[in-house]
């Protein structure tokens, strides 16, 4: 049994081996997400979750901790900054319509597997210290309130835009955690800062943040583009524009993120060229070339039959050329979906 010094000393010497394994930070919780799991039975109830029906499943596990992984009781929430270039860059491309905006989350190594496996390495630093423990890692993969832990830990408050945010580092990092049956102290919350700002909601769009707080995903293009499967409502394909896998836009006009860090880590690198290419280019990839040119990335979740539904919106929403409109009809044979979305798209540029 650890004193409480020891579990004292025991905690900063965590965050000290987060920041060494990479982390730009850690910070601790309890497991009392009662507010959370209220804030989270309203959106369900008013389907803000769209299609998203893991986000029903396992009932009560997902804002109770203890109930998902028993013996739980508390949790260890780390940050990663993934910002890979600056910001302008980003601008940049979603003002040139002829090229695909990937979110920039995307654009290297597959951020699920990075955090997991520098997490794994956190937890075998303190089975070192204190012997064999109970615990279990998670980024983006289970049932967990990641969002509502991180905050409740003071890694940063959530924002308007529903990201976390930070004073010091803004919003573009990555959030995992380490659930765990060791009584460890916690770390208090911090003040929200938004203040009267209202950027997010004003650029976004699509509309899909419809009040402080409240995102409809079933309106968010990084809903629309990624978690969604079927053909993309046609009110939102015109607001789209380039975007063909997820979207920034909140986070680019935040204030907070001029303080934002390019990140130091290696695997969120850019890759394959990715923030550089043609929507024709992304276009004429066949199956063997978006697996190849995806392989470790977390565009390959949604597919190749997805990827060319995207692309064939940004191409329909893009400044009409020979060379685009020669792209869609050479296309024009594949999947029912696809094939709506392009014919859609030609209509865009008055092609039938």
């Amino acid at each position: 049994m650890l004193s409480d010094s020891n579990l004292i000393e025991l905690a900063e010497l965590i965050k000290a081996w987060a920041g060494q394994l990479g982390f730009s930070q850690a910070a601790i919780s309890d497991v009392d997400l009662t507010i959370a799991e209220q804030q989270l039975a309203e959106w369900l109830a008013n389907n803000f979750h769209g299609e998203m029906e893991y986000m029903t499943k396992h009932g009560k596990k997902r804002t109770r901790p203890g109930e998902l992984i028993s013996g739980t009781i508390r949790v260890i929430s780390v940050r990663l900054d993934y910002l890979s270039q600056p910001m302008e860059s980003a601008k940049d491309t979603l003002t040139n319509s002829q090229l695909g905006y990937i979110s920039r989350y995307a654009l290297g190594r597959d951020y699920h597997k990075v955090i997991r496996r520098k997490l794994q390495k956190l937890a075998d630093k303190i089975s070192g210290e204190v012997g064999e423990f109970g615990y279990r890692a998670f980024c983006d993969s289970a049932p967990v309130m990641e969002k509502a832990l991180a905050q409740q830990s003071g890694l940063g408050w959530l924002g308007k835009h529903t990201n976390i945010l930070t004073r010091d580092h803004g919003s573009w990092f990555f959030l995992g955690e380490l659930y765990t049956d060791l009584p460890l102290p916690t770390d208090a919350p911090v003040a929200a800062h938004c203040g009267s700002c209202t950027a997010c909601i004003a650029a976004c769009p699509t509309g899909a943040i419809i009040a402080p707080y409240k995102l409809d995903a079933r309106r968010c293009i990084s809903y629309l583009t990624i978690e969604l499967s079927g053909p993309i409502p046609l009110e939102f394909r015109p607001l789209i524009g380039n975007r063909i896998f997820g979207c920034d836009d909140c986070q680019l006009v935040c204030p907070w993120n001029k303080y934002a860090k390019l990140s130091a880590e290696p695997d969120f690198a850019i890759r394959n060229n990715l923030d550089t290419l043609t929507l024709i280019e992304l276009f004429s990839w066949d199956e063997k070339k978006f697996l190849q040119q995806t392989e470790g990335s977390a565009i390959r979740r949604i597919g190749y039959i997805q990827w060319l539904r995207n692309i064939a919106v940004a191409l329909g929403n893009a400044k009409s050329t020979v060379e685009i409109i020669n792209s869609l009809q050479a296309n024009r044979n594949g999947s029912q979906l696809v094939q709506e979305h392009i014919n859609w798209a030609l209509n865009q540029h008055g092609v039938n």
